[in-house]
């Protein structure tokens, strides 16, 4: 039997192998990663090492580079699905390391903003708005404007305006969209929001008093960095669901001076005729009054106008 060795040799010599072996090295080198690497390595890189990396130089023109073949991060062509390769020099031999590209990049903060969102009872469909997608006309510029203004003081979770936005506006006509779209772009500078439609949540906190959790919720909403209040006069508030936990979560947020946001049907005046009144038909005007100091300290009211976009 043939030593291996001889064997080797043999194959390697062969004239098929020498050519198919001098076609790969030309086209090594002339990819321009490779020719760059090379001329910034050219002190410390001969023939010799060139050859001996060959086949890592091979792996690197073999894959894509800035995504160029890649049509989604999905459709990653690489050996490390989202990494591109980086050729190196370690010790006197051409190695590779491996990077996040730019579409892993983009998907790993899209999912760390995702992660920044906190939806509490909000439609799916909602929580994917963005500013771009917000329908813009004359009548719905002011409120466009006044979201810009707030954005553009924002510039991290250690930086935000103290007073957000109170919206209202008839049905339908993009109010949890455009709180949405705001949580959206917060989350991009990593900032935490907590959406909130308030008609369910008052339900569900009288259903915490009885599994002993309401503390916990109330916390986690009233301590938010921005909190968004959807929705807020749809519900049929009682006179313990306004005081203890709308008026807890409000004054804390008021004390803290953190930047809270909601929408409703109603305007201000009509939110207070609305708070006035509990389940029962008790007219405690005083109260309400207090709720509606809180509103006005937290936020600025911005009509919002349009076709209703549910039809």
């Amino acid at each position: 039997m043939e030593p291996i060795r001889e064997t080797l040799k043999r194959v390697v010599n062969a004239p098929a192998f020498s050519e198919r072996y001098s076609e790969m090295r030309k086209e090594v080198l002339a990819h321009p990663g490779v020719q760059k690497f090379l001329e910034d390595h050219s002190e410390e890189i001969d023939a010799p090492t060139i050859d001996r990396g060959l086949g890592k130089l091979y792996e690197y023109i073999d894959q894509s580079h800035d995504c160029n073949k890649c049509p989604s991060l999905d459709a990653c062509i690489n050996h490390l699905k989202g990494f591109e390769p980086n050729l190196v020099l370690e010790r006197g031999t051409i190695g590779i390391s491996y990077t996040k590209c730019r579409l892993k990049e983009a998907n790993d903060n899209k999912r760390h903003a995702s992660s920044l969102i906190h939806s509490m009872y909000m439609p799916k469909e909602v929580m994917q708005a963005t500013l771009s997608g917000f329908d813009l006309d004359d009548s719905r510029m002011a409120a466009f404007r006044a979201v810009g203004d707030f954005l553009d003081q924002a510039t991290g979770p250690d930086n935000l305006p103290e007073k957000g936005l109170y919206l209202y506006g008839q049905f339908g006509i993009g109010k949890s969209y455009l709180l949405s779209a705001v949580a959206n772009e917060l989350a991009e500078i990593n900032v935490k929001s907590v959406l909130v439609f308030v008609p369910e949540f008052m339900r569900e906190m009288k259903q915490a008093i009885g599994d002993q959790t309401l503390q916990e919720k109330v916390d986690y909403v009233k301590k938010a960095d921005v909190l968004m209040l959807d929705d807020i006069g749809a519900e049929a508030m009682s006179s313990w669901t306004r005081d203890e936990v709308l008026g807890t979560i409000l004054h804390y947020r008021m004390s803290e001076k953190l930047p809270t946001f909601m929408s409703s049907n109603f305007s201000y005046s009509e939110l207070e005729y609305h708070l006035t009144y509990s389940q029962r038909g008790e007219k405690e005007d005083l109260k309400a009054a207090r709720i509606m100091e809180r509103i006005r300290a937290l936020t600025t009211p911005v009509k919002l106008d349009g076709r209703n976009r549910r039809n």
